[in-house]
């Protein structure tokens, strides 16, 4: 066969010879390693079991763990523990040293459940929101109502105070009432003339609690915009934790689901400080809809305060507690109503979340639409402000909740994980937390304690033996993804007050559920998705850190641990504060090259507006452009250049900044540099197979191929500033690209051509070496096939574990240089044993793997472990109302958030099945 024949029969692979003794994978930390969110259920745990599972995470290749803590199994409850309490505390400490024995870290929630909050949370430090209630008066008319609140669920609370009275007639004209209100509520005024509306603003609770709450953890959820609540909530923390901070590496905080709470006690004082006027006289604005130019701009206004308060009340103060502990934090910002950038900058582990499946383009990558959410589904933009936050700021690790609902339960294989996981990867992101992993007592029979929403890494899933595949494909990607910096070559600025001043609603939640409203529909959002699409790679940046970039030599740089960028590019937008445009301008004197897509139409917010509308136009005009054609005006501005055009492709050419043309294969990619060179990494999700030279960027004077799967590395083939790439679909690679030349590296081993494969399909024995409820029989199969076609043997239909199926091949001669072992189909992974040698793990598309050095001339024994799903099991345990499912709060449910059934599921096909085949490889000399 030639290369193009092995090319369209998809048989190429990654290969080579003999390792040399340089290696060029950077040096593997705990980090580096996946970590899993650990739940305690109950937090029902002990020393003996603690131990036995971290000693499992650890074989199984996790590096960490992060602790949450969430309601209990019934039955267990003299197990339970305190959240906080001594007891607590105690298996804290044992978990931290028993994790640094085994070079594992160990993280926390500061709180149980989420979102944040618990029983130190008294009523007055308790989530706020704002209540209305509205009047009517007229003159000469005696008003006889008392301005109290109406509300049943608020008359028994105790911090219910009156804000801000404002009486409007009908011309809108205002007179603030506040200080004409009696402690009785009743009205001291009464109108001139003309009928007039009374506003009343109370400030009122929004009485959630937290959810999922473990035993001591129950209460309200935090105020979040006040400093008083968070300073008291970690008081609590103080007194447990003492001086120390218990081995702790880093302290979470969950995303902000806090529904409602859109005010807080002091509202009314921080918005005049920080907006410059008081709000008092347009509370009407506030609370209402009307589409118009005024209630937009009090409604920005407002939302810009409460995305202040956010930051300096509670995330800024939550980094400088941790900090005080010697240990760092880790945030969720999504969710919130503030500036997610600033947010996620102000943390030293930003962390974002994906929820749902994405549909990949790969071959044989099964996605059942009965087994995936309806709408929820991972956006990699919306990955990309955490990734974002921690590039231009310099921080090292931005991490990810990963695989939250990724399938039904029981029903997801390591093969359906790593797109996924690559697709964040491709955001920017590599520092994966997976979602998750539940304490289980020794004596709970299977499938143990379970989480809801989970994929459920745990010893008792029938596919654990063969995670560390998976883990150890995480480990070194993320080995690089952790090294050097992020290598960016553009910034598009996030034009929040576009959002911000949108008549509709009160505050703006930014959501990962929700980011068809928000997100998608932005000019930023499309600049984004297309620039990425052309081979470009972009970092977004806020208002806040444009005001903190510094220019020189032409490269923008926000601090001296960040990424420096070439091109800031300014989005279709209509609101941008002169502030803002101030600085742009300031960074274009001094080098920077600025892309606006339009001219900014002008100012947010409603203080000294003609003022400041007037200070845009004065600074825009500064700008002197010059009709390039071709829907391009340029300026020289300083040192910079500024291009104003609806086309941000031809701007760039204009800049001359290159993109990375592997991207029209459909190949993705995020690269990173370091001290002599960059890295790539590289995944085909198309459908094809890729064998080509990619022209890249930069190839320096070696490129050393590197592959993630297996830790194989070899020196690539260059031409012309290409990297000969062999990819089929599904895979990935490394590439190290560097200035310097490594000669102890061998090439890479390229496969030119393969005689014709040698079929597998004869006689197999099948055994069942361990799973439940019980082993199968052992029989001799003609053809391999999967044991769930021999339904007169019924344990075979309820089964869940690993099925060994074992052959003997006769190799006339060993001339080839390798022997790739190819699986047409695989339920659902296989450990692949020849000649009493392990190979490795078969776990992702595609199903293959090289077992040449394994292999003599003569008699070969191959044996093939698989294992299957956990769905089978469960099913017969359904069918048979064996009890598993008995928790507190919401118990176990299903995707779709009803009660778990598995009686009614299909069985789900388990073991080998189709074509198996052997083909010898010939590489290139």
């Amino acid at each position: 066969m030639n290369i193009q024949s092995i090319v369209k029969a998809g048989i190429f692979c990654f290969a080579f010879g003999n390792l040399p003794a340089q290696n060029p994978w950077p040096k593997s930390t705990e980090t580096a390693k996946p970590w899993t969110r650990w739940w305690w259920m109950g937090n029902a745990v002990n020393e003996k079991g603690l131990d036995k599972e971290l000693t499992a995470l650890s074989k199984a290749g996790f590096g960490g763990v992060e602790i949450v803590p969430i309601y209990g199994a019934k039955g267990f409850e003299n197990q339970y523990i305190n959240y906080l309490s001594p007891e607590w505390m105690k298996m804290l400490q044992f978990t931290t040293d028993k994790a640094k024995s085994l070079n594992m870290g160990v993280d926390m929630a500061v709180g149980t459940g989420w979102p944040i909050g618990g029983p130190q949370v008294d009523e007055e430090d308790a989530a706020t929101k704002m209540i209305v209630q509205k009047y009517t008066i007229s003159s000469g008319e005696k008003f006889s109502e008392k301005i109290i609140l109406k509300d049943e669920k608020q008359k028994n609370l105790k911090t219910i105070k009156l804000d801000i009275v404002t009486a409007y007639n009908e011309k809108n004209e205002a007179v603030v009432l506040t200080d004409k209100i009696t402690n009785d509520g009743s009205l001291n005024w009464n109108p001139d003339s003309g009928k007039w509306t009374i506003y009343a603003v109370f400030t009122g609770k929004t009485l959630q609690k937290v959810k999922r709450a473990a035993p001591g953890g129950e209460g309200y959820t935090l105020d979040h915009f006040s400093p008083d609540a968070t300073k008291d909530y970690l008081k609590t923390f103080d007194k447990a934790f003492g001086n120390s901070n218990y081995g702790i590496r880093s302290f979470f905080n969950d995303s902000y689901e806090v529904y409602n709470a859109d005010w807080t006690p002091d509202f009314k004082n921080e918005f005049k400080k920080r907006r410059g006027y008081d709000l008092s006289p347009y509370i009407k604005y506030l609370v209402s809809n009307e589409e118009n130019e005024r209630t937009g701009r009090i409604k920005s206004d407002y939302r810009e305060t409460l995305s202040e308060l956010i930051l300096s009340n509670f995330t800024k103060d939550f980094t400088n507690w941790v900090h005080s502990k010697n240990s760092k934090n880790t945030n969720q910002a999504h969710g919130s109503p503030g500036n997610l950038l600033d947010l996620y900058a102000a943390v030293d582990i930003p962390e974002s979340e994906t929820f749902g499946s994405t549909v990949f383009d790969i071959p044989g990558l099964r996605r059942d639409s009965a087994d995936v959410q309806k709408s929820d589904k991972p956006d990699i933009n919306m990955l990309k402000f955490a990734s974002s936050a921690a590039n231009v700021t310099g921080k090292q690790l931005i991490s990810n909740e990963t695989f939250t609902w990724l399938t039904e339960h029981f029903k997801t294989s390591w093969s359906q994980a790593k797109p996924e996981v690559e697709q964040v990867f491709l955001s920017g992101i590599n520092h994966i937390f997976y979602h998750g992993t539940t304490y289980t007592p020794a004596d709970v029979p299977f499938p143990g304690w379970l989480f809801y929403a989970s994929v459920n890494f745990v010893p008792e899933n029938s596919l654990w033996p063969h995670l560390t595949g998976l883990n150890s494909y995480i480990a070194r990607t993320q080995s690089v993804l952790q090294s050097g910096k992020s290598d960016n070559e553009l910034l598009i600025y996030w034009p929040i007050y576009d959002q911000w001043a949108n008549p509709n609603g009160k505050d703006i939640a930014f959501k990962v559920h929700n980011v068809e409203k928000w997100l998608q529909p932005t000019p930023m959002y499309k600049n984004l998705t297309n620039l990425s699409k052309m081979g470009y790679s972009l970092d977004m940046i806020s208002d806040k850190m444009i005001g903190e970039s510094q220019s020189e030599s032409g490269k923008i740089q926000i601090t001296k641990e960040g990424s420096s960028y070439q091109v800031l590019i300014i989005p279709e937008l209509t609101y941008l504060p002169e502030t803002t445009l101030h600085h742009i301008l300031k960074l274009a004197q001094n080098g920077a090259s600025v892309i606006f897509q339009n001219e900014p139409k002008d100012i947010s917010g409603n203080f000294e507006v003609e003022k400041r509308r007037a200070e845009l136009k004065s600074l825009w005009a500064q700008i002197k452009f010059q009709d390039q054609g071709e829907n391009i005006k340029t300026a020289s501005f300083g040192k910079g250049k500024i291009v104003l055009s609806s086309d941000i492709e031809k701007s760039l050419e204009y800049l001359k900044i290159q993109k990375e043309q592997l991207t029209e294969t459909g190949l993705k990619f995020v690269r990173r540099q370091f001290d002599g060179g960059k890295y790539y990494f590289i995944v085909n999700h198309t459908a094809k197979d890729i064998d080509q030279l990619i022209p890249l960027n930069y190839t320096g004077k070696q490129a050393v191929i590197m592959n993630p799967e297996n830790g194989d590395f070899g020196v690539a083939e260059i031409q012309n500033n290409s990297v000969r790439i062999q990819l089929k679909s599904g895979q990935s690679l490394l590439l190290k690209n560097t200035e310097t030349v490594d000669h102890s590296i061998a090439k890479w081993n390229y496969i030119e051509k393969t005689d014709s494969p040698i079929s597998l399909n004869q006689a197999w024995q099948l055994t069942f070496k361990e799973g439940g409820p019980e082993l199968p029989k052992s029989r001799i199969l003609k053809n391999p096939e999967p044991w769930t076609n021999f339904s007169e043997d019924s344990a075979t239909q309820s089964f869940s574990g690993t099925g060994v199926y074992t052959t003997t091949l006769v190799l006339k001669n060993k001339k080839a240089d390798d022997y790739l072992l190819k699986f047409d189909k695989l339920y659902e992974s296989a450990k692949v044993i020849v000649n009493g040698q392990e190979a490795g793990i078969v776990w992702s598309i595609p199903f293959e793997i090289n077992i040449g050095k394994y292999m003599k001339k003569g008699k070969n024994t191959i044996q093939i472990e698989v294992c299957n799903l956990m769905a089978n099991r469960i099913r017969y345990m359904n069918q048979n109302k064996i009890q598993w499912r008995n928790y507190h709060e919401i118990n176990f449910v299903n995707i779709n958030y009803k009660a778990f059934d598995a009686s009614e599921w299909k069985v789900q096909p388990s073991g080998l099945d189709g074509q198996i085949q052997l083909f010898p490889l010939y590489f290139s000399k």
